[in-house]
């Protein structure tokens, strides 16, 4: 059984709070282009998971730069029509344009894909920023979604992605919030982000799944394991930014309480195996690791504590334990 790192758990816990730290006040600006009618307001509301933007705006009600602004950090620019681009609004608009971290392109699926106007604002665009999602928003109402995406793509020279959502049914509004994660993440902005809106369980998922897959590349023996190499930088770096996604203060010390339950008990092996069974896709990224399901157990029981109010430490960590095991035997 591999053993608690002391050297390892300070330089990692240090090394994650301060580039957490690092983006906490930082701004986040989305620029934001289409017509009245290609559902932004709607598409902010469904990414933050609140009424941020107020829906239903009628045709010509914009007539300058609209700003939304969430919890004061981050920034939604919803700029004039299309058409106002070339005119008295333009220079105000393009500053927002290059200024942004994310410049969201919204496209209607139900109406003209990517018309000659919108083609001449993308070419005006892109040359000031490169950050750029296209939205094609309402394919509910719409048919044949993937020849509308291969059409954007090819007359944007695949250069770009484009994620086709519906911001009336939330179709595909994870995929949305992962894509602006990943811009966001080149430039350090990501947990910002991902802190600040209210919906959190795909992020966490994600990083879970990542660091238990960092945790069997590094070495990890398979069941029935022998000896592998510690896990303690892992581990705390996916408690701290765990932590962090959920808004809940975690100590040095209680983070270093956590990573020894997890590491130099059984309660990880054994949780594994039980939170695996109700954890769709889990086994398949563990690979049969015990270090990836160490690292997977802990960071799903952290999830569950967060997402359920319950206080953190090594005593309700093996109460969870418990409490997948008792799970397991009523569906065995």
């Amino acid at each position: 059984m591999t053993q608690f790192n002391e050297q390892e758990f300070e330089n990692a816990y240090n090394q994650e709070t301060d580039r957490i730290n690092a983006q906490l006040d930082k701004e986040i600006l989305f620029a934001m282009i289409g017509d009245v009618n290609t559902g932004k307001s709607s598409t902010i509301n469904q990414i933050i998971g609140d009424e941020v933007a107020l829906v239903g705006a009628k045709p010509g009600e914009t007539t300058g730069i609209d700003r939304y602004v969430y919890r004061d950090k981050i920034i939604f620019a919803d700029t004039p029509g299309l058409d106002d681009i070339n005119h008295q609004n333009s220079e105000e608009t393009m500053k927002f344009y290059k200024n942004a971290d994310v410049i969201l392109f919204f496209l209607n699926a139900a109406g003209t894909v990517f018309s000659e106007g919108e083609k001449k604002s993308f070419e005006m665009i892109s040359k000031e920023n490169k950050n750029i999602l296209f939205v094609l928003n309402k394919i509910d109402a719409a048919d044949d979604i993937p020849s509308l995406i291969q059409y954007v793509k090819q007359h944007t020279k695949n250069k770009y992605n484009v994620v086709p959502i519906s911001s009336r049914t939330g179709e595909n509004i994870d995929k949305l919030r992962n894509e602006i994660m990943d811009i966001l993440k080149k430039k350090h902005k990501e947990i910002q982000f991902a802190r600040l809106v209210k919906e959190k369980s795909s992020t966490a998922n994600k990083w879970i799944l990542a660091a238990s897959g960092s945790a069997t590349a590094v070495g990890a023996a398979p069941i029935p394991g022998s000896d592998f190499i510690p896990l303690t930088g892992i581990q705390v770096g996916l408690l701290v930014k765990l932590a962090t996604l959920y808004e809940k203060p975690l100590s040095k010390e209680r983070a270093k309480e956590l990573t020894i339950a997890t590491i130099t008990g059984n309660i990880g092996k054994t949780l594994f195996r039980q939170v695996i069974k109700f954890v769709p896709g889990a086994g398949s990224v563990a690979g049969g690791s015990i270090a990836g399901g160490m690292t997977l157990a802990l960071g799903y029981a952290v999830k569950y504590a967060y997402e359920n109010d319950i206080e953190l430490d090594a005593n309700s960590l093996k109460s969870l334990y418990d409490y997948f095991r008792k799970k397991d035997k009523v569906n065995s």
